[in-house]
């Protein structure tokens, strides 16, 4: 089987966002600390003729003739499937797939998953080359659940410079989505998420055709009234207790700081809030870093051995890449910012994905420890400032934040001479932009890297000085 992903997912509407700009993100999480990941630019397609057979599980759908340029994060490894996982196509829709989610046995006992249906390796490169918005997106990957049913539980995230959606693929062929509103975020953690469905409410909810009827039939509903689909066709198990609910707990816990009342176990932890103020590109990088931060359950604070192992951190050193697709209202258009390595410890690169190239430290990644690559200086640099975490800690978190306001600055800058640009001109100049940016973080990461490493060799457990009263 594919080692899928345990992810955590943030979405933010555009009115709830500091930058008026709607986001989707997640930390993909493997089930290795070593999953190599690459970025790459797909070209767009015309008048082709071909199939898609996944190594994975043989699912066989024919492609489209035309399809769009689009931006992707695929495995390094493609055995099991290019697992393309996150990006933003030509028209500046963007989509994160997936977050693994889990029906109970009940509804699966009625509308099995097939296995050899859409599974995660398949669910970008079969999508986001062929969508025109975000509800396209989920029209588009409904049609295919119908055609081919669907092999896993999967949470798909879908954005434009206008809207969010969310949708949960639950059991071979039954799913929902749901419109994120403008002002509020919403987070989903390896557990189906989506709470009241309003069937007379199509603008903002979409549905499998037959989803009521078949709910109706098999007598699923456990409420007296309404329809809501976790209690339906979700899971409330102490493994989602330890595991899922409470990463969902500690998000909302920074985005709504004023209600402390919420439980970490609790299986009603709302998926829509509004929050106590507008959420900045930052705040989004805080979560998807973060570890129970000031709570007696961080893994890395000063918590009785018991509670740092009782729950679920959101950043993991199996997090095999952390992407925020921003969908700028402005000359930039879409940026995909990426993180290898631990998120904790390694900062987002923004991208700008109306390219037709990335830079080859992330395009051209080896299978073995390469200092040139970008994926292996991550992991090397994550692997270092975890070694000394009490002494390099606090110049990790400096050089995250030096770097972050270089990057706004700089988006800034390149929004500015860009807004005069168009077509191939435009596209030429953020290609460029982004080999400087990236050649950027890469110069001023292996600098620090080499600079802890240096300090390390003071740090050794065999270092010794003589008592000058022996």
């Amino acid at each position: 089987m594919i080692t899928r992903s345990a992810c955590t997912s943030i979405m933010v509407g555009k009115k709830a966002s500091l930058e008026g700009a709607p986001y989707i993100s997640r930390n993909e999480d493997r089930l290795q600390a070593i999953y190599p990941k690459a970025v790459v630019v797909r070209s767009a397609v015309q008048g082709r003729s071909e199939t898609f057979v996944s190594a994975y599980n043989g699912l066989t759908v024919p492609l489209p003739a035309n399809g769009y340029r689009y931006t992707a994060t695929p495995n390094v490894d493609q055995s099991q499937g290019p697992n393309e996982e996150d990006g933003f196509n030509a028209l500046g829709v963007g989509e994160s797939a997936t977050e693994s989610v889990y029906a109970n046995q009940r509804v699966l006992a009625y509308d099995p998953l097939v296995p050899n249906g859409l599974a995660e390796d398949a669910l970008t490169t079969l999508v986001l080359p062929f969508i025109e918005s975000a509800r396209d997106g989920v029209r588009y990957l409904g049609e295919l659940v119908a055609e081919y049913g669907s092999a896993e539980g999967n949470g798909i995230q879908f954005v434009d410079a206008n809207e969010v959606w969310y949708m949960e693929i639950v059991t071979g062929h039954m799913w929902v989505a749901v419109r994120i509103p403008d002002d509020c975020y919403a987070v989903a953690a390896n557990q189906v998420a989506i709470q009241a469905i309003d069937f007379d409410d199509p603008d903002n909810y979409m549905w499998a055709k037959g989803i009521q009827e078949f709910v109706e039939e098999h007598q699923l509903n456990p409420d007296l009234t309404g329809f809501n689909f976790r209690h339906i066709f979700g899971t409330d198990t102490e493994k989602d207790h330890h595991y899922n609910t409470p990463r969902v707990w500690f998000a909302q816990r920074y985005f709504n700081p004023e209600d402390q009342t919420q439980d970490p176990e609790s299986p009603e932890l709302p998926f829509i809030r509004k929050p106590s103020r507008k959420l900045s590109l930052e705040d989004i990088q805080y979560v998807l870093k973060s570890h129970f931060d000031e709570t007696r359950f961080d893994p890395l604070g000063s918590g009785s051995a018991h509670d740092k192992k009782t729950y679920r951190a959101i950043s993991l050193s199996r997090t095999a890449n952390s992407h925020i697709l921003q969908a700028r209202p402005d000359s930039l258009g879409g940026v995909q910012w990426v993180a290898f390595g631990i998120p904790t410890f390694c900062p987002h690169v923004p991208m700008f994905t109306n390219a037709d190239d990335i830079d080859p430290t992330y395009a051209q990644v080896p299978a073995k420890l390469d200092l040139d690559s970008a994926y292996w200086l991550y992991e090397a640099l994550a692997m270092v400032v975890e070694s000394h975490y009490a002494d390099f800690i606090e110049d990790d978190l400096a050089y995250q934040k030096d770097l972050g306001q270089w990057a706004r600055q700089k988006l800034a800058a390149v929004a500015k001479d860009a807004a005069a640009l168009v077509g191939q001109e435009k596209t030429a100049y953020l290609t460029a932009q982004n080999h400087e940016i990236v050649q950027h973080y890469n110069q001023v990461t292996r600098a620090f890297l080499f600079s802890l490493i240096t300090r390390g060799t003071e740090l050794s457990q065999l270092t010794f000085k003589m008592d000058p009263n022996l």
